[in-house]
């Protein structure tokens, strides 16, 4: 079992990749290379953020 088994279908649709990688753009847009990270944390399993991945996060894609 994955750790989106245990979320609600609404927090599944929101967290996935395609959602993030929406967020993503929209915030490039804005300015600067935005990252999408998994941390491990099964409420939100993946991220958008503006800074590198520290050591604890695994990088999935860059979005320039």
């Amino acid at each position: 079992m994955s750790d989106t088994d245990l979320l609600s279908p609404r927090r599944q649709r929101l967290s996935s990749f395609e959602r993030c990688y929406a967020v993503a753009l929209q915030r490039r847009e804005h300015g600067g290379v935005q990252f999408i990270l998994r941390k491990g944390n099964p409420l939100q399993p993946l991220r958008t953020t503006s800074r590198p991945p520290s050591r604890d996060e695994r990088l999935v894609a860059i979005v320039p």
